[in-house]
């Protein structure tokens, strides 16, 4: 997870009490001055039960950004730039992917990608970065290769080649109502 990092819930079982203010301030400067910097958290707050709620409402509306490098089987040119980055709101349909099929129902499931765009990779001109915007839970390595037609549209059959992605990173995780 790169960029300012995603929403959490910590659950303190038998508590008997509410934490303070304080407290909180005092766990959250803990978690970040640790030697080693695996994990650092900012914002922290009592939520109380209705955390959980907001999370499971969240769910639902949370979009995450992802930063994908790609390789296609022919060079990119100016006309697949527009196009990918054309596409706006666009519908997908992913049927679950061969990779997870052994731990997940077998499932069609429909999926946003709220906008893409390129960035050229210099010195290369079948290398680039995508960046994209999607509804959570779209499974983003299909929907670059197309999981043999298990996806589709996917980004090799909008650009008419094979796409390969050998990267991925999710970039930002939007959950607006955590912003309470």
């Amino acid at each position: 997870m790169l960029g300012t990092g995603r929403p959490f819930l910590v659950e303190i079982q038998n508590a008997r009490r509410f934490p303070s203010d304080v407290l909180i301030k005092d766990m959250e400067m803990k978690i970040n001055s640790l030697e080693k910097k695996y994990v650092r958290v900012k914002n922290l707050k009592f939520l109380g039960n209705q955390g959980w709620e907001l999370m499971r409402e969240g769910e639902a509306e949370k979009q995450k950004q992802y930063a994908a490098f790609v390789w296609i089987s022919r060079p990119l040119n100016s006309d697949d730039e527009r196009t990918l980055s054309s596409l706006k709101d666009m519908q997908i349909m992913q049927n679950t992917p061969i990779r997870v099929l052994h731990r997940r129902s077998p499932l069609e499931r429909e999926k946003t990608i709220h906008w893409m765009k390129i960035e050229r990779v210099a010195g290369s001109s079948q290398y680039f970065l995508l960046h994209l915007c999607t509804q959570a839970g779209t499974y983003i390595k299909e929907f670059v290769h197309g999981d043999l037609g298990r996806t589709h549209p996917s980004v090799g059959s909008i650009l008419g080649c094979r796409a390969e992605i050998l990267q991925l990173d999710v970039t930002d995780v939007k959950m607006d109502c955590f912003l309470v």
